[in-house]
This record gives structure tokens, C-alpha cells and sequence, in this order.
């Protein structure tokens, strides 16, 4: 089947954080400090859900300091600004957009990191995060608002990313084609640019 749609996953694949801050991390460990048990579903709450870091703290229940929580935002700002694009990737978008393909992202993140994503990748046909989907790969129904989002049937849908677990067997899985992305050679490319050659060979 040829391909219409290319879904690219967004931080290690398209875009690559400098020094993360790891901020919503520093308020769990607040929390810890003030006797809250760490749940296993936080993180899946942190990425599925719309919320800034004083919402955050908030629904976890966590007292953060004024002075503290000021530091905490001017340093996710700081990294937000750092974000970088793989140079691959902008040369692998280009090259799909010209030949008229969809292409899309689809990413489990928290909602402040969504920015990052539009100011480097400002012109894509979709944009399928986590925190707005309220799901998480590997979930099928992320998988699925994505290709509804390009208007496209699982079966002529690319994906990759650098998560063999949800970039390349969630999708598979849902009826998707899924690859992994390992720049160091152990996935199926080593480069956004192959991929995006592979898929106008198809098209």
C-alpha cells in the first residue's frame, strides 16, 4: 500500500533536549520531602494530562515554595528555549512535505514541551500529544487521533521514533507500519533522512 502519512515521535527523534531541568521531577521529590508516597501512575498523570507546573503541584498535592517554584519555571523556560532540532529531521520533514505527503507528530509529553515542538516544527499537518489526548503511547487511541488527524488509514501510515515500545510496536500493533530509530545502529534507521527516502520509494 503506498504511503500518505509520515508520524514522527518528537524529543530524541526530531527534536533533542541541551540540559533538561527535569522540573516536575524536583516536585515529586518536594513531595517525598513532605511525607507523599510516590504513586506508579504519577508519570502517566504528569504526560497525560494539560498541566503547568503550579497545576502540577497542585493536583499532586504538594506544597512548593514561592521563591522555588519561580526557579523552577525560569529554568524550563531556559530549556525550552535550548531545544534543538536533529538536523535530520528538518532536512526529513522538508523532503516529505515537498512530495505532498502528511507528516504529523506524536509524542508523550508534558504540556510546557509542546512549544519546543511548534517553534522548531511550526508547519505540520497534526500534532498528537499525550497531555491533550489524555493517553499515553502505547496506547492505541493515541495512534489512532493521530491518523485522524492526517486523515489517513493506519495501513499507509509511517511511524518512527527512538522507543522500540512506542514508536514501532504500539503502532504496529494498532495496524500502523512502526520503526525504530537508533542513530547508533541498532533500529531499523540510523537517520530520519533514510526513512524519509524509504517512504517516497512506497509513495
Amino acid at each position: 500500500m503506498p504511503v500518505s502519512a509520515a508520524i514522527f515521535d518528537a524529543f530524541g527523534t526530531l527534536v533533542k533536549i541541551g540540559v533538561g531541568t527535569n522540573p516536575y521531577r524536583k516536585i515529586l521529590k518536594i513531595g517525598i520531602e513532605q511525607g507523599r508516597r510516590p504513586k506508579a501512575t504519577d508519570a502517566e498523570d504528569l504526560l497525560s494530562m494539560p498541566m503547568d507546573l503550579r497545576q502540577a503541584a497542585d493536583y499532586f498535592g504538594i506544597s512548593v515554595e514561592t521563591d522555588f517554584m519561580n526557579r523552577l519555571e525560569d529554568g524550563l523556560r531556559e530549556e525550552l528555549a535550548a531545544i534543538q532540532a536533529y538536523p535530520d529531521g528538518i532536512a526529513a520533514v522538508a523532503t516529505l512535505q515537498a512530495a505532498g505527503l502528511k507528516v504529523a507528530v506524536c509524542s508523550n509529553l508534558a504540556q510546557p514541551y509542546a512549544s519546543a515542538i511548534e517553534r522548531l516544527y511550526p508547519n505540520l499537518d497534526g500534532y498528537a500529544y499525550s497531555f491533550a489526548i489524555r493517553a499515553i503511547k502505547p496506547s492505541f487511541k493515541i495512534y489512532q487521533h493521530v491518523t485522524q488527524l492526517v486523515g489517513t488509514s493506519p495501513g499507509e501510515t509511517w511511524m518512527i521514533g527512538d522507543s522500540q515500545r512506542c514508536d514501532c510496536d504500539g503502532p504496529l500493533g494498532f495496524g500502523m507500519h512502526g520503526f525504530y530509530l537508533d542513530r547508533k545502529g541498532g533500529g531499523s534507521y540510523t537517520t530520519l533522512q533514510a526513512f524519509a527516502e524509504d517512504i517516497l520509494r512506497k509513495s
